[in-house]
C-alpha cells in the first residue's frame, strides 16, 4: 500500500466522524416541528441591550396590553374560543404515538446509518488490504500437491523446473555436495534445511525489472527475455543487467510433503555466486 493511501485513511475517516458529529448537533438543534432553533451569542444580547437601553421599561409597561390581548383569545373559562363560532374546542396534545418519528429525524438517523455501515465496511477492507494474504495462495504458505520424491524425479527426468503456479515458484534439485559452500552464502541461512534434502524454491520474477524468467531447455537455464539476464540452475546469477541471483523462498518438508512459504522472499545470493559450478549446456534462448 502506498505512503499517500495509509494518510488518506484516516484523514477520511476523521472527516466523516466530523460530519457525523456536525449531523447530530443539528439535530439536536431542532424543536418538536422539526424547525431549526438556536441560541443567541453572549456578544448579539449585549449589542442588543446596548442599542435598546429601554427595552426592559418597555416590556414591563407592555404587560397591559398582553393581558387585554390574552382576554380577546380566549374564552371566559380560560379556553381558546372559535371564530365565528359558539362553539368551544380544547386543545389536546397529541400522543408519542401519534407524533412517532418526524420527517427530518428519520432522513438525518438514515444518514447516520448509511454513513456507519459505509465507513466501516471501508475500514474493514483497508485493514484486511493492510495484511498478507491468508495461507493456501501467494502470500502465505501453498502446499505443494506432489511429494517431495515425486518432484525430484520429475526435474530429474525431464530436465525443467516443477512449476507451482499458485506460489509463483519454480522447485528444482539442489546438489547436496553444494552445500557446504552454499553454507558460505548469508542469504542462503534460511534455505539450508530445504538445500539439505536436495531442493531449492526459486521466485519467478527477475529482480531486475520484474518479468517473470522462463527455463530455457537448451542451456538448462533461467533467461529473462526482458532485457537478458541469466541464472543458472539454482538462480544464482550468470549474466545480465540484474543485481543479483533470483529471490528464493522457504520450504517447509515434513515427512515428504513440501510446503512453500511465500509470505516474505528471501533475496538472492550476490554476483559472483556459484556454488554449483553449473555453465551452459546449450545454446541460449535470449541473445547470443
Amino acid at each position: 500500500m502506498s505512503v499517500a493511501l495509509v494518510i488518506a485513511i484516516p484523514v477520511l475517516l476523521i472527516f466523516a466522524a466530523v460530519m457525523i458529529f456536525a449531523t447530530g448537533r443539528r439535530r439536536a438543534s431542532t424543536d418538536v416541528t422539526g424547525n431549526v432553533t438556536g441560541t443567541l451569542t453572549a456578544e448579539t444580547r449585549s449589542r442588543d441591550a446596548d442599542s435598546n437601553p429601554d427595552a426592559g421599561d418597555l416590556d414591563d409597561g407592555s404587560s397591559d396590553a398582553r393581558d387585554r390581548a390574552d382576554e380577546t383569545k380566549e374564552g371566559a373559562d380560560g379556553v381558546p374560543a372559535l371564530r365565528n363560532s359558539g362553539e368551544v374546542t380544547k386543545l389536546q396534545p397529541a400522543s408519542d404515538d401519534e407524533i412517532q418519528i418526524s420527517r427530518r429525524q428519520f432522513f438525518n438517523r438514515g444518514i447516520l446509518i448509511t454513513m456507519s455501515i459505509s465507513l466501516g465496511a471501508f475500514g474493514a477492507a483497508c485493514i484486511s488490504f493492510l495484511y498478507a494474504k491468508s495461507a493456501g495462495g501467494f502470500g502465505g504458505k501453498v502446499d505443494v500437491s506432489s511429494s517431495l520424491d515425486d518432484v525430484l524425479a520429475f526435474t530429474t527426468e525431464n530436465k525443467i523446473p516443477f512449476y507451482v503456479p499458485a506460489a509463483r515458484t519454480y522447485l528444482l534439485p539442489f546438489p547436496t555436495a553444494a552445500v557446504g559452500k552454499a553454507k558460505k552464502v548469508p542469504q542462503y541461512a534460511l534455505l539450508i534445511p530445504g538445500m539439505q534434502q536436495g531442493i531449492i524454491a526459486s521466485y519467478q520474477k527477475c529482480p531486475h525489472l520484474g518479468c517473470k524468467v522462463p527455463w530455457c531447455p537448451s542451456s538448462q537455464w533461467f533467461e529473462c527475455p526482458c532485457h537478458g539476464s541469466k541464472y543458472n540452475r539454482v538462480g544464482e546469477k550468470t549474466g545480465g543487467p540484474a543485481p543479483r541471483g533470483m529471490d528464493h523462498f522457504m520450504l517447509d518438508i515434513s515427512t515428504g510433503k513440501i510446503t512453500i512459504d511465500t509470505s516474505t522472499p528471501i533475496e538472492g545470493a550476490p554476483i559472483g555466486t556459484d556454488t554449483t559450478g553449473q555453465g551452459a549446456e546449450g545454446p541460449p534462448c535470449v541473445g547470443g
